[in-house]
């Protein structure tokens, strides 16, 4: 078992960082930006990946980078959502390339909503890890008012997908723009040792949690769904592999366990490098042939405002229609807006030079469109998807699966 107080996630990756910066046979490019991979036909007509073509922010251009397998690592894609416990860079780049290369994605409905993550202008994706109610932090109105008992019988210690209902269903009746998190009646040498990185994140912006509670807010956390994979990691593409959270791995079902995105990202990460390494030893390593990138039809765009202003009516609408608790006339609301802003989104794609801002929208609509294509079509509630007009879950378990128009999968090689 890996665990490292409350920072296990950043002690890994950390660690990991390390080792590859000591492996001289590795080359890490950086101040890059994904945009489409690249792929050609393969045997009985099924696409073959030949590389990726990525904007080089430094230089302002656009590579073409021949490779002969490719792993798209790029985690989920919660910053669909305006609250989310994520970095800026979880925007589904992974997911969507996949898809526009011909891969089936799965399950992209079930986006879990972590309960806690800490509401302040200055931390906005700062995470309260669930271990502070599991040492005894209580989750409380403003007025110092517990809830969480009303929704179900183990109140503050229920699952996340409970928890974060009842505390959205709380905001929304009371108006509230948050609830707060309190574990003043815990000793403070017990916090100060089982949660010091929230400790020192909280006080570096004014609030000692030994003495007072912790504003928090549900935010959008981890994308269960993904990229379909078999247990190598492979994709639909030949040479291609997902892994992480850009995978849908069938590890979470329709809810998340914590523990599970170590599985997920270490045990699938292996895998796939076991794979890889047997096909090197079979095919060699020689690069294959691509074309450049083609610039001949477009400009430079003087209109970067829209860019921002599409990028925040989407997170708000996907935060409030296709969010914690959802409804059909919400789903339907959000697909409407989420295809208008695809429309004008690939209008300046195809007229203008690509920048980081664009293609970043551009994967968070495709896979917005797939969140809410896949939440219309599971008409019950199960796991991570609720919805009030089905709010019994069904005896049939089926996973949804979404297959894009150029899709040539072998039936025999992955589940349909």
């Amino acid at each position: 078992m890996l665990h490292v107080a409350d920072a296990t996630g950043s002690a890994i990756a950390r660690t990991l960082a390390n080792r590859v910066a000591q492996q001289q046979n590795i080359q890490v490019l950086t101040h890059r930006v994904a945009i489409d991979l690249a792929t050609r036909d393969g045997p009985q007509g099924k696409p073959r990946i030949s590389g990726a073509y990525v904007f080089n922010t430094k230089t302002q251009r656009v590579e073409s980078m021949s490779a002969r397998h490719v792993i798209l690592a790029t985690g989920g894609a919660s910053k669909a959502y305006r609250f989310t416990s994520n970095p800026d860079g979880s925007t589904g780049d992974g997911i969507a390339m996949a898809w526009r290369a011909g891969c089936r994605v799965s399950n992209m409905e079930f986006n879990q909503f972590h309960p806690t993550c800490l509401y302040h202008p200055e931390l906005r994706s700062f995470l309260i890890t669930e271990a502070v109610r599991g040492e005894g932090g209580r989750l409380l109105l403003r007025n110092g008012e517990p809830f969480v008992h009303r929704f179900d019988e183990r109140g503050d210690l229920a699952p996340r997908d409970i928890v974060a209902r009842a505390i959205d269903h709380e905001m929304k009746r009371l108006g509230h723009d948050c609830v707060y998190l309190d574990v003043s009646h815990l000793s403070s040498d017990l916090v100060e040792e089982r949660f010091p990185n929230i400790l020192r994140a909280c006080s570096s912006v004014g609030i000692d949690i030994r003495n007072e509670p912790i504003p928090v807010v549900p935010a959008a956390h981890y994308t269960c769904g993904g990229v379909l994979v078999d247990l190598h990691g492979r994709t639909d593409v030949d040479g291609l592999y997902a892994i992480g959270e850009t995978a849908c791995t069938g590890l979470h079902g329709a809810n998340r366990l914590a523990s599970n995105s170590l599985l997920e990202c270490l045990v699938f990460a292996e895998s796939a490098a076991d794979e890889i390494s047997r096909r090197l030893q079979d095919r060699g390593t020689g690069v294959l042939d691509m074309p450049d990138w083609d610039e001949s039809q477009v400009s430079d765009s003087d209109e970067d405002v829209v860019l921002a202003h599409n990028w925040s009516e989407l997170r708000r609408a996907m935060w409030n229609y296709v969010g914690i608790v959802r409804t059909t006339k919400r789903l339907q609301r959000a697909f409407r807006r989420v295809q208008l802003l695809n429309e004008e989104a690939h209008e300046y794609y195809s007229n203008f030079r690509v920048n980081p801002d664009l293609i970043e929208l551009r994967n968070l609509l495709h896979v917005a469109g797939m969140m809410v294509r896949s939440a219309l079509w599971r008409q019950e509630s199960r796991g991570l998807h609720f919805t009030w007009d089905y709010p019994k879950q069904s005896a049939d378990a089926r996973p949804r699966v979404l297959a894009p128009k150029n899709a040539v999968v072998d039936a025999q090689s992955f589940p349909a």
